[in-house]
């Protein structure tokens, strides 16, 4: 028994931990060892990972990047394997990634798992719709090819289906071709939210990545600094390759006995981080790396908030109720006194889902850390839920630890469908607390 955490560092409970290491021999481990639930690096912030006092299917060492094609940028490679590590060799290569979130160390049957999302969603949708084709091994032993053209009721469910559908072994993953490692970018800052959706709606035609940063504790006139960004053909004369980077080294070496994140430091970082971006203002070149991933370069950042943890909360808001709701909310955020340095704020595009459960619709997206504060920041968490159920939005499941059965009922209509490709073998915290088994 091993005690495994997710990122949000909320519980510490024991796990019966099974190394899945060969595609060949994971469905006789799946027979003996169930119910279970699948853990690549245990970046999901809540409990959709997580088996307490249950079977653990450790997925890291199915990590091999199996074939490419270089005509169709088509990648075949195991599900363990990282989205860093597909980056590192691809990039250099001329081709990358078509869509990945604020961590490229997660692996691929997570990515899929959880149909995550970037900063090009307007674009490019999300990490479901650039995988082709899925190898899924069931626990009875059933062996399934998925793809849009074969077993697609089961390839839709798996796409964001919370890794009960089966254990992924194996995804082919389509590329797409990019000049070189740098973006041309553009920093502006905003001084109310009206400004924010003005910005967002008029950057979304000629800028492939659109995000925010926002201060979430400004006040009825939110501030935040806008961030816009197109891929470069060519790599600029004045910056380093790729493959000079140096890493940062940066680490946050123990955890703090109390939260680094609190009433006296949130709001002189808030405040210190807008005024240093907004003298950044205007045009200028970045990395693909600090831009995608700014907090990877944070060696376990995530114990800044301490021993009991910290919370996100991201939910999506449909676009006719968005401006209303994301007001609402920060009022209520900015009036408990809790809040986050990391806040992010963007929109979605209009496109269809890929999963039966996936989580982004055409609105806005909000997403915070809180540290955990017990009974005071669960009813905080209670009214921003009232704020999203009653303008027909929902939370994100790759990012919960605490959503009501009755709220998760609700926002995903396709639930009841989705029950049928679930794999009776499958179980995790999320899965009883949400849908009872």
């Amino acid at each position: 028994m091993i005690k495994l955490s997710s990122w949000g560092r909320l519980s510490r409970q024991p796990h019966t931990c099974i190394a899945l290491n060969d595609r060949s021999s994971v469905a006789g481990q799946l027979e003996q060892f169930q119910p279970g639930i699948c853990y690549g690096m245990g970046r999901s912030y809540g409990d959709v990972c997580l088996n307490s006092e249950g079977i653990s299917w450790q997925t890291r060492g199915l990590d091999r990047l199996i074939e490419f094609d270089a005509e169709t940028g088509v990648l075949v490679c195991e599900s363990g394997a990282l989205l860093k590590e597909i980056q590192d060799l691809m990039v250099p290569r001329g081709w990358m990634l078509p869509v990945t979130p604020g961590t490229q160390l997660i692996t691929v049957g997570g990515a899929i798992a959880n149909d995550v999302h970037g900063k090009n969603h307007h674009v490019h949708g999300t990490f479901g719709e650039h995988v082709q084709e899925l190898i899924l091994q069931r626990t009875d032993g059933q062996l399934l090819r998925c793809s849009s053209a074969e077993n697609a009721d089961m390839f839709r469910a798996t796409i964001g289906g919370l890794g009960l559908t089966g254990v992924i072994l194996q995804a082919s993953l389509k590329l797409r071709p990019v000049g070189s490692a740098w973006l041309d970018t553009d920093t502006l800052a905003y001084q109310s939210l009206p400004e924010f959706f003005e910005l967002s709606q008029a950057s979304e035609a000629d800028w492939e990545h659109t995000v925010s940063w926002i201060d979430c504790l400004s006040g009825d006139t939110p501030r935040g600094i806008f961030l816009r960004a197109n891929h470069r053909e060519q790599v600029p004369p004045d910056h380093k390759s790729q493959s000079s980077r140096k890493k940062s080294g940066l680490q946050m070496p123990l955890v703090p006995p109390v939260s680094l994140v609190n009433r006296l430091s949130l709001r002189p970082f808030n405040t210190a981080y807008y005024a240093l971006n907004k003298r950044k203002e205007g045009a200028g070149i970045a990395h693909y790396q600090p831009f995608f991933y700014p907090l990877d370069a944070i060696g376990h950042w995530n114990r800044m908030y301490g021993p009991r943890g910290f919370y996100q909360y991201q939910c999506v808001v449909p676009e006719d109720n968005m401006h209303g709701a994301i007001g609402e909310m920060l009022t209520a955020i900015a009036r408990s006194g809790q809040g986050s340095f990391l806040a992010v704020l963007k929109t979605f595009g209009k496109r269809p889902a890929a999963g039966l459960l996936s989580f982004p619709m055409p609105g806005a997206t909000l997403a915070l850390d809180f540290p955990n504060q017990g009974q005071k920041t669960l009813s905080l968490f209670t009214r921003l839920d009232d704020i999203v159920s009653q303008a027909g939005g929902r939370l994100y499941a790759a990012k919960d630890a605490r959503m009501p059965a009755d709220m998760f009922l609700r926002a995903y209509p396709a639930l009841s469908e989705f029950t049928n490709y679930r794999d009776p073998g499958i179980s995790s915290d999320m899965s009883r607390r949400l849908m009872g088994s």
